[in-house]
């Protein structure tokens, strides 16, 4: 078994190659055709930390991939990432383990930004009076840098926990060409931006309905475990179309888990994203729509971007 290190991990990713990958990953999910077994999560509440370990095999495919992915949001007054983890990927001929991918946790932000980019393509409004992002970690970069490709706009509006956390976002954001606003409250990001990503690791609503603007368009990233939530239960109930990437993650743990349960949505109103790439079901349909994009992370994502790597890494 051979084993990567984060640089020549980065370097062999072909962003394009991956997002074309997942999506293909995506609608192979929603047909059925992907093994996906229960996700494994575990919480670390004494450290501010969880973990999930994610599993995936697309039918067809020469490898099957077990992904480790940590998130200790903590870490930064240490000095250290937030994020990390691995991905390892085996042989679905032999069992044999082929490669072992220390990507640090990169290769899980990068997919999960691929998504975003990939719901906000299929839901964004035509035309984006700003992009609003909440957060200020590695996602909240990434997320930002992957809507370049897909809007023109680049007036930005973050929030983030602390000031030094938004200056930083707002000198990221400022390289990238962007005009960047740092704002101390959600209500001011959701009142001016209708493109808004939710990319943190909150437990309480950060964002209620009545802040939002005519036709705005939100990915939530964030409430991808037990007990997270980025969006206030009325709000998630009043989106016109709710994408998202898997049905059974977004129901137990994902934005549209809280609404669920409450009782102010149903699951017939949830629609997958590997449907709508598929044409089986529409995205956005008139600029006047909420739309909302729950994004929990699926494993297939982590089979295919890891599959992408591998192939060029063992050229």
């Amino acid at each position: 078994m051979k084993v990567y290190e984060l640089p020549a991990i980065m370097a062999a990713l072909d962003v394009h190659q991956a997002m074309c990958a997942i999506e293909l990953g995506f609608v192979a999910y929603s047909a059925g055709r992907v093994q996906v077994p229960p996700v494994q999560a575990f919480g670390f509440p004494q450290a501010n930390g969880d973990c999930c370990i994610k599993s995936a095999y697309v039918e067809g495919s020469e490898t099957f991939t077990v992904k480790v992915s940590t998130g200790f949001y903590s870490n930064p007054q240490q000095g250290l990432p937030s994020n990390d983890g691995l991905m390892l990927v085996l042989s679905a001929s032999t069992g044999q383990p082929l490669a072992l991918l220390a990507d640090q946790g990169w290769l899980t932000c990068m997919r999960t930004a691929l998504a975003g980019r990939i719901a906000a393509r299929l839901l964004a409004p035509n035309r984006v009076e700003a992009i609003g992002i909440l957060g200020t970690g590695m996602q909240a970069r990434l997320q930002l840098e992957q809507l370049l490709a897909v809007t023109a706009c680049r007036e930005v509006l973050v929030w983030g926990r602390s000031d030094a956390a938004r200056r930083d976002y707002r000198a990221f954001a400022e390289a990238l060409g962007c005009t960047v606003r740092c704002v101390e409250q959600p209500r001011l990001v959701a009142e001016a931006a209708n493109l808004l990503v939710c990319a943190t690791p909150s437990r309480e609503p950060l964002l209620q309905r009545e802040w939002l603007l005519p036709g705005s368009h939100i990915t939530a990233v964030g409430a991808d475990a037990s007990g997270k939530q980025e969006l206030a239960v009325e709000l998630v109930a009043s989106a016109q179309r709710i994408i998202v990437d898997s049905r059974r993650q977004c129901s137990q743990y994902g934005e549209v888990s809280h609404a669920l349960k409450a009782g102010l949505i149903a699951p017939s109103q949830l629609s997958e994203l590997g449907e709508v790439l598929a044409g089986h079901t529409t995205g956005r349909e008139h600029d006047g729509q909420l739309t909302l994009a729950d994004l929990t992370g699926v494993a297939v994502q982590d089979a295919q971007i890891a599959r992408c790597v591998l192939e060029v890494l063992q050229r």
